[in-house]
């Protein structure tokens, strides 16, 4: 006997979260799909590509996407391709940090299309010195915009997770599951590896080196309950490699050692991880990293 949607109540949809940079929009995307899809960092506007992250319930599956920075670049141009992108969605997150409301965060608002259910989310709550002025904040921030809901949460709590689910379920529409239930993104392996190796070369760098930074994968395979994976750090200049290198090695190994980690955990297999560092080639590597993101 097949069951109607109705009769299922299952739901499927799309969900765009945005804000500005460091309001933790891919820290709280890793935290709803259970697993590490999009690359996060004490850097700024770290995420340069366009992430769908996928979580499956037995009752609905969401489909996220976490957009790059380019929330905060107004040119008329972008702003009409982030309209674009906002109004083809079932649902936004709008995410902002708890306490902050900045002229910034005002003008990516602004952008959210009235015609889309929008959710206010108040992230990083624990971070707050002063709890007692969160309800006065949030009461402010409620009246910015027709928000479906204001939601404060702490992406880091699981709790918060859960809640946060639940309510974005009540407003997505009635529909089957577009992906298979396991599947947690749309990128192949060799874009998250390249992604969680890119993210470590952030994490030990710090502000020293710049976006223009790449990472390419040379080389993909599983083979015999094995993950091997040769990956090429591609820099500006011989000064970014030294950064990245560090002193006799230390810190690409302690980056590479790192990424491997990571990566054993997202494929579930024992993960060997070659990792070079060369300074681009102009024309022959720019080439390449624009077919790896593809």
């Amino acid at each position: 006997m097949n069951l109607t949607l109705e009769q299922t109540g299952f739901r499927c949809g799309t969900i765009a979260i945005i804000g500005c940079p460091n309001v933790g929009k891919s820290t709280l995307m890793n935290a709803l799909i259970g697993q590490k899809v999009s690359i996060t960092s004490r850097k700024s506007q770290t995420t340069q590509h366009r992430i769908i992250g996928i979580r499956t319930l037995d009752d609905a599956q969401f489909i996220f996407s976490d957009t790059p920075g380019f929330q905060t670049q107004y040119s008329s141009i972008l702003n009409r391709t982030l309209i674009s992108t906002l109004t083809s969605v079932d649902i936004v997150l709008f995410v902002i940090e708890a306490g902050l409301y900045r002229l910034n965060d005002q003008r990516v608002q602004e952008l959210i299309p009235k015609t889309v259910k929008a959710v206010l989310i108040v992230n990083k709550v624990d971070k707050l010195l002063n709890k007692s002025t969160l309800l006065s904040f949030l009461r402010n921030t409620e009246t910015l915009h027709m928000f479906s809901d204001v939601i404060p949460i702490s992406a880091r709590r699981p709790a918060d997770i859960t809640r946060l689910l639940k309510i974005l379920r009540s407003l997505l529409p009635l529909g089957k599951p577009s992906y298979s239930k396991n599947k947690i993104t749309d990128h192949s392996d060799q874009f998250l590896a390249a992604e969680i190796l890119r993210e470590k070369i952030f994490r030990w760098t710090g502000d020293e080196l710049p976006y223009t930074s790449s990472v390419l994968i040379d080389k993909f395979e599983k083979k015999n309950e094995l993950c091997r994976v040769f990956a090429t750090i591609l820099v500006d200049r011989e000064s970014h490699k030294a950064m990245i290198i560090g002193k006799k090695g230390a810190k690409l190994k302690k980056i590479s050692t790192e990424a491997r980690m990571n990566m054993i955990k997202l494929f579930d297999t024992p993960v060997y991880l070659e990792t070079f560092v060369k300074i681009k080639r102009k024309r022959a590597d720019i080439k390449a990293i624009s077919r790896a993101y593809e």
